[in-house]
């Protein structure tokens, strides 16, 4: 939803109501993943995606009837490769679609849901959408360390408030989105209550070191897929927001001592470009024992493997140097740095969602992979 983010609110802040499908849930190969979501205003408007295009005509129809009448409904699109097409999703996968409408009266907390994301601040929304007890009860829930009051009640009794409000927070943690199964008292053996968790979590961090061209070309695809961009070089000349238009923040320190003092999590990707010694080194002993998605630096083979060596004399392990992605990026044939920015986004989304690498024409079976972390039908935010 945060895509759509801003035309919404606009429509909630005017007082007018619309209808909000929400991808829930995908199975096979789906196109959008949870999380995704198409509305549809009163006067018929629609902003945002559920499907890439397969099934958007049925889930407007769907959307408007909603809005109508009130009534919140969790449908499903397509259900085989042989009845793809009759069912809309001609991808032959499956998606559950969550509709509600959304209205000042119908979704009061809407207002501070697009405020926290806004400021980047984290939160995340819980919904009912299956199940005994009342279909699209909302509850919104904020880290516990973080000021501000949980909001909404699931059911009748609080168990499966303090159920949801923990796996929720756990989820946020960790920018996941996705469905959970309880029990009317949130007993998280049973499964007869569906609760869709939507966790809106900050963007994921890439830290991209030395003040080059290839960084800006790589800080620009980086903020083309949703990282907050932070540029860093001790060279003030070189670290300037003008070379670096795309960047959220261009820092001059040394590239260790700007990482030693900042925070990172398994979602971070750092990019270490400067292939010079007294920079990667240093910043690499760092990055390699901080919590990260992806580490990568730029160099020649034998660059990397005179890196390699001076690491091990720092005392790096094995199993820390293994973590490592140098040279970095996919063998593309890149040679611009725009190019070479491609070959790294792309080694990026192979190991989120662990693909091959290989041409399609290359391969059989699912184009969408699922990365193990997703096996529970859960999805980055």
């Amino acid at each position: 939803m945060r895509d759509i983010l801003d035309q919404i609110a606009k429509w909630w802040d005017a007082g007018e109501q619309f209808g909000l499908a929400t991808v829930v849930q995908t199975f096979s190969s789906a196109p959008r993943e949870p999380g995704a979501a198409l509305a549809v205003s009163a006067a018929g408007e629609v902003v945002g995606s559920v499907s890439g295009g397969c099934v958007e005509g049925a889930v407007y129809e769907l959307s408007g009837q909603v809005s109508a009448s009130g009534q919140a409904v969790l449908q499903r699109y397509g259900v085989s490769d042989d009845t793809a097409f009759s069912a809309g999703l001609t991808c032959g996968g499956i998606i559950d679609i969550f509709v509600e409408r959304v209205s000042k009266d119908s979704y009061p907390q809407f207002g501070e849901i697009t405020a926290a994301v806004r400021d980047q601040q984290p939160v995340a929304v819980a919904t009912v959408i299956a199940g005994p007890g009342q279909v699209g009860a909302r509850r919104v829930i904020w880290p516990a360390a973080q000021p501000g009051e949980t909001t909404g009640v699931l059911g009748s009794g609080d168990r499966l408030d303090q159920a949801v409000d923990d796996d929720a927070r756990g989820m946020l943690a960790q920018g996941l989105t996705g469905v959970r199964r309880y029990g009317p008292d949130g007993e998280r053996r049973r499964d007869e209550l569906a609760v869709f968790v939507q966790s809106f979590a900050p963007p994921p961090r890439m830290l991209v070191f030395g003040a080059i061209d290839f960084a800006a070309a790589v800080a620009r695809i980086g903020k083309f897929l949703g990282y907050r961009v932070t540029v860093c070089d001790a060279r003030p000349v070189f670290a300037t927001s003008a070379r670096f238009p795309d960047a959220d923040e261009v820092i001059t320190d040394w590239p260790h001592r700007y990482l030693a003092g900042t925070s990172t999590d398994e979602r971070t990707v750092i990019c270490v470009l400067t292939h010079d010694p007294k920079f990667d080194v240093p910043v690499l002993e760092i990055a390699l024992r901080m919590p990260a998605a992806y580490i990568g630096a730029m160099g020649s083979r034998r660059t990397h493997d005179d890196r390699l060596d001076r690491l091990r004399a720092a005392g790096l392990s094995e199993q820390e140097l293994e973590r490592l992605r140098s040279p970095v990026g996919l063998d593309l044939g890149a040679r611009t740095p725009e190019e070479t920015a491609v070959a790294i986004a792309a080694e990026l989304i192979q190991l989120r969602w662990g693909g091959s690498g290989q041409p399609l024409t290359l391969t059989s079976g699912r184009i969408h992979h699922e990365a193990a972390r997703e096996a529970a039908g859960l999805s980055s935010a």
